[in-house]
């Protein structure tokens, strides 16, 4: 079965991310984001050996997101990024095909072991099974 596997973010960690820290999430050296990318990297290798990797991407930071909704008449309402109404946004994924969610559980908790400075906000890793697709 397919399985969509969702880390989440702010802006806030991906400007600490970039050496510019806050109350709300330390700034990241270079060391911390080495590790971070090691730990992810490691993880990507693993499930493209055994298969169960079918993609998955890191996004870039809300900042650079638009919003697009509807006005009464339909029209489009256009947003650039940040988006002060939303704390938690997502950060990247992963589509993979696991033969249970006992192991698309067991693959979250290793990527939610992802090394970060303390203090940094821990997020739940999200699963969501995926229900069809165009390619199924």
């Amino acid at each position: 079965m397919k399985y969509l596997v969702m880390v989440q973010g702010s802006q806030a960690d991906y400007d600490a991310q970039s050496g510019k820290g806050s109350a709300d999430s330390p700034a990241w050296d270079e060391k911390a984001m080495q590790a971070m990318f090691a730990h992810m990297g490691s993880i990507n290798d693993d499930l493209s050996e055994s298969g169960e990797l079918v993609t998955g991407y890191g996004l870039r930071d809300p900042a650079s997101g638009r919003a697009v909704s509807l006005d009464g008449e339909g029209r489009p309402v256009v947003s650039d990024g940040p988006y002060s109404e939303t704390k938690e946004l997502l950060a990247g994924f992963w589509i993979l095909d696991c033969e249970s969610l006992e192991r698309v559980t067991e693959i979250a908790a290793r990527v939610a072991r992802c090394p970060q400075p303390a203090g940094a906000p821990e997020y739940p890793v999200l699963i969501r099974p995926v229900d069809g697709g165009l390619d199924d």
